[in-house]
């Protein structure tokens, strides 16, 4: 019988979408004969919608991160929100009920909230039987994500395990399998191979910076205070959309004192991640977990509010990362630890400790079982 797995996620160039292509490629590892779709599920039911929605999330960020703090998984506001909520997803059933009847998925998964409940929502509305999982992408669930009409959650910790508990969730419905990222992750790769490529010398540390997706934060400054850095380093920079960003740092690299490798929209993550000596970055759920499958001791400057304000709590409490609040206090870290190979040690043995490389497959195989 044919495997059918549909993907849902919101919003391009996101960790959500990150997430459910490494579900889909080790989906696709297992069993190269099931069928699967990716949705993005605000573009598909309402386009201008996704605009909006993205418009305004960039926009609190930008402008108003203490309003985002207070919206993000507070009780009260998940409770006057209800209401809202089920009149959307309400509006969004027509063009859903189309998308499961056209594709007849054997199963549903999610790595963002939204579409989760909206898909949990029409169950209960139709009756409809059909498994639903949750996949969570940071590492503090939210209660956007309960759901009754939610099968199995999948979560990154036994902290988010607890806190799924807290909420009422049956032990059962809860997988420890972590946040899925791509399989090339979890592959570990010729070191000297990297360096060679890159043009790059293997005994000196190497930094690596991201900004996440789209280049938050700021980078520019950063690169400039690490540049201070007096002992050899190399910084390897990835801006992500951020195109601005890119073109300035391209044209002042040959003033930079230290080697400098800046990227835009990178495909070779893995690549960098791996010859990297410690991560400088905004604390996004996907791309740190991706960092816990090399093992990469983290220095976390600026989360954007809510979630990720939860993941840099995580991973500084569980003794992956060191939290900065400037650029200049990022250099000052850096120095730190490049000058303490014993400190060094110590977090790459926490995030050792927290990565799971093993994610996505495991999920792939339940999700195989289900459908």
């Amino acid at each position: 019988m044919e495997k059918r797995i549909l993907l849902m996620y919101v919003s391009l160039n996101s960790g959500h979408l990150r997430a459910s292509l490494g579900i889909e490629q080790a989906v696709r590892h297992l069993s190269p004969e099931a069928h699967l779709a990716n949705v993005n599920v605000l573009h598909y039911t309402h386009p201008w919608v996704e605009q909006f929605v993205k418009k305004t999330y960039f926009g609190l960020l930008r402008t108003c991160p203490r309003l985002w703090n207070y919206l993000y998984d507070r009780p009260s506001v998940v409770k006057k929100t209800q209401g809202l909520r089920g009149l959307i997803y309400k509006t969004n059933a027509r063009k859903l009920k189309s998308l499961l009847e056209e594709f007849q998925p054997g199963v549903v998964v999610c790595t963002q909230a939204f579409p989760c409940g909206m898909v949990a929502e029409y169950k209960e509305r139709s009756g409809l039987r059909l498994p639903l999982v949750g996949v969570l992408t940071d590492y503090h669930p939210h209660a956007y994500w309960i759901h009754d009409q939610v099968d199995y959650y999948v979560v990154p910790s036994e902290k988010a395990k607890d806190r799924l508990r807290g909420y009422g969730v049956a032990e059962e419905r809860i997988l420890l399998y972590g946040i899925p990222v791509e399989i090339r992750f979890a592959v570990p790769k010729n070191r000297s191979e990297i360096f060679q490529k890159l043009a790059l010398e293997p005994t000196v540390p190497t930094v690596l910076v991201m900004g996440g997706s789209y280049g938050f934060g700021p980078i520019a400054e950063l690169v400039r205070e690490l540049d201070k850095l007096t002992s050899p380093v190399q910084l390897l920079v990835v801006c992500g959309k951020n195109r601005k960003l890119f073109e300035r740092l391209s044209e002042r690299s040959v003033s930079f004192k230290h080697p400098i490798r800046i990227y835009g929209f990178a495909d070779n993550v893995d690549e960098l991640m791996e010859i990297a000596t410690c991560l400088v970055t905004k604390p996004g759920g996907v791309s740190t977990s991706e960092a816990l499958t090399k093992g990469l001791p983290m220095v976390i400057l600026n989360p954007l509010g809510g979630q990720e304000n939860a993941n840099a709590e995580f991973l500084v409490n569980e003794g992956i990362a060191m939290k900065a609040e400037d650029p200049k206090e990022v250099k000052d870290l850096v120095k730190e630890l490049l000058a303490s190979p014993e400190k060094l040690q110590a977090l790459r043995r926490s995030a050792r400790k927290q990565g799971r490389p093993e994610s996505a497959l495991q999920l792939a195989r339940h999700l195989l079982s289900l459908a």
